[in-house]
């Protein structure tokens, strides 16, 4: 009836594309005789072949199988352990006879003709990878490191072999790319409070793409590494309620801010009587003064007239600040490869892992957990406060190997310098 009105029947599920009750030497193939109209869905539809090419292949298809099936009765004793195959009950098996894809075996025993068979296995248990940590922006501008563990199962055999040659790959570029979409329209704030809302809303995505490859995702789980940088909206809040600044209080309020944002760290805006009686005190934003009198040789000059030590220097003024607490807030080892102007290199370590923490030239005994490379003049500037570890790292000044966490927690040394100005 479909063959005279020019339409012909679609398959009516995922798995009607094979006949499973089909039993014997062919197993689910259909024969070269049926008249059925069903269609391969994996073919190319609408093709109209001549009949006599199609009865010729039949022919020739059907005559090197039985050449194939002769050979192994007559080869039998020898040929059983090469064409008989145990399929687990976790696993299908897709046989190519000829290129021709047949049903999926298993599972149990299953018969491959020698020569003209080409075979794959296909675990069906849910299986599990990680999409590595990647930088992200958010909607307010915060730079993040996220990263996610996915499980997924395959739920079509054939099309995981027919769709897809590197299943697990594309799935997993698949994932960063619609994780990098998603995220980028959420601030900050909804990605930390919502991650298992954005989890299930990745879910359904992912599958909506890797649905017609056989595959279906069970759980997408996101894990943030660290805030690589804070929301513009905190900068720009704080530039907007700082208090005026002393001495420049005739001066346009665009003005005032900007100084006040430049000489927050040399200038004490706030008075302690003003942060008491003030209502809106908790709201305001504290500037401290962290300028005090010189009391070291090395770091003790304006910023008009100081000289920048050299890496011997920064050194000898790092081991005198070392501590057990220091090392309780750091609990790290690091080794420094300075790029010094000559074009050389020079090695030296900080070790703030155990005891109370030593610092020399050279390589670190052991291995380091981080490994930072910056030339001479980017570690002066990290060392006086005139540069910090986040923005150096942001803007390639420094090289880091190893984890960025740590790394960043170098700037409690800084710190710890400072006070000891």
């Amino acid at each position: 009836m479909f063959s005279r009105s020019g339409y012909q029947a679609l398959p009516l599920g995922d798995f009607d594309r094979f006949q499973q009750s089909s039993i014997g030497l062919y197993g689910a193939q259909k024969s070269c005789f049926s008249f059925g109209s069903k269609q391969d869905p994996l073919g190319t539809a609408g093709n109209s072949t001549d009949s006599s090419q199609g009865w010729l292949s039949c022919l020739c298809h059907g005559i090197i199988t039985s050449l194939a099936f002769l050979l192994m009765v007559v080869t039998f004793p020898i040929s059983g352990w090469f064409a008989l195959k145990i399929v687990p009950a976790y696993e299908r098996m897709i046989v190519f006879r000829l290129g021709r894809i047949r049903a999926p075996q298993g599972p149990g025993v299953v018969l491959l003709l020698p020569f003209i068979d080409h075979w794959q296995r296909v675990d069906l248990r849910t299986r599990a990878f990680s999409v590595p940590p990647c930088k992200l922006t958010s909607k307010d501008g915060a730079v993040i490191s996220m990263g996610a563990d996915i499980q997924f199962r395959v739920w079509d055999p054939v099309l995981s072999v027919m769709m897809v040659k590197d299943l697990i790959a594309a799935t997993r570029m698949t994932a960063q790319n619609a994780m990098t979409k998603t995220l980028a329209k959420k601030s900050l704030r909804e990605i930390q409070v919502e991650k298992l809302r954005i989890g299930e809303q990745l879910l359904l995505e992912i599958n909506d793409m890797t649905k017609s490859w056989g595959l279906e995702v069970d759980r997408v789980e996101l894990s943030m590494e660290a805030v690589l940088q804070p929301p513009r909206e905190k900068l720009v809040g704080a530039l907007a309620t700082v208090p005026p600044v002393p001495r420049l209080e005739g001066l346009d309020s665009t003005i005032q801010q900007l100084s006040a944002h430049f000489f927050s760290n040399t200038l004490a805006l706030a008075s302690p009587s003003s942060r008491t009686d003030s209502p809106d005190a908790a709201d305001s934003v504290e500037m401290v003064n962290e300028v005090k009198p010189p009391t070291a040789p090395l770091l003790a000059a304006t910023s008009s007239t100081r000289r920048k030590p050299s890496t011997d220097e920064l050194l000898s003024a790092v081991e005198p600040v070392l501590s057990e607490a220091l090392v309780g807030q750091v609990g790290a080892s690091y080794q420094v490869n300075i790029a010094l102007p000559s074009g050389t290199w020079s090695t030296y370590f900080i070790d703030l892992s155990s005891g109370s923490g030593r610092a020399g030239h050279g390589r670190f005994s052991g291995t380091p957990d981080v490994i930072l490379e910056v030339t001479e003049k980017d570690l002066q500037d990290l060392f006086l406060g005139d540069l910090r570890p986040l923005s150096a790292y942001m803007s390639g000044k420094l090289q880091v190997k190893g984890d960025l966490h740590l790394a960043l927690k170098l700037e409690e040394l800084v710190k710890t310098m400072k006070q000891h100005r």
